[in-house]
């Protein structure tokens, strides 16, 4: 293995021992003091940086995560309101409610307006078009997406 840098000039002769610990000495308290001193401000700027992308790159994680959830949800509310709407047809008795500021009419069964007015369906927005189905499902629908959801009347007790 070779040897240091020092002990080759020690054994050439141009220093003496005494000078070899002299700059260990130096060398030592240097490190002793510089030990608990904050990094240079260069060395600063560069760890300030990095957090800086770290924290954006955090943010912008979380931004997609949000939307992701937010696709899935809505994904979820189509399933359950294509697999458990009512079928519609041929039926001729208009169901009135109100969608905001406007009244909107779905035509039902006698049965179905009862069990409307009653809160056992529920009337939900799927794209533009409106369907029926049961209270519990409209429930599940409310909790991922509450817009999706356009009428469902309380039972009174």
């Amino acid at each position: 293995m070779g040897t240091s840098f020092q002990d080759q000039l020690l054994k050439s002769g141009l220093v003496n021992k005494k000078q070899v610990n002299k700059t260990k000495h130096e060398k030592r308290t240097n490190r002793k003091k510089n030990k608990g001193k904050s990094p240079s401000p260069e060395t600063n700027k560069t760890m300030q940086e990095k957090l800086a992308k770290e924290k954006l790159s955090r943010e912008r994680n979380l931004e997609l995560n949000k939307e992701k959830q937010k696709l899935e949800n809505l994904a979820q509310v189509r399933q359950l309101i294509e697999t458990n709407r009512l079928n519609l047809d041929d039926y001729e008795e208009p169901y009135y409610f109100a969608m905001g500021k406007k009244i909107k009419k779905l035509f039902v069964s006698e049965e179905i307006a009862k069990k409307l007015s009653n809160g056992q369906l529920a009337i939900v927005k799927l794209d533009d078009y409106f369907e029926v189905v049961s209270a519990k499902v409209a429930k599940q629908i409310t909790s991922r997406d509450k817009n999706a959801l356009a009428v469902l009347h309380t039972p009174e007790k």
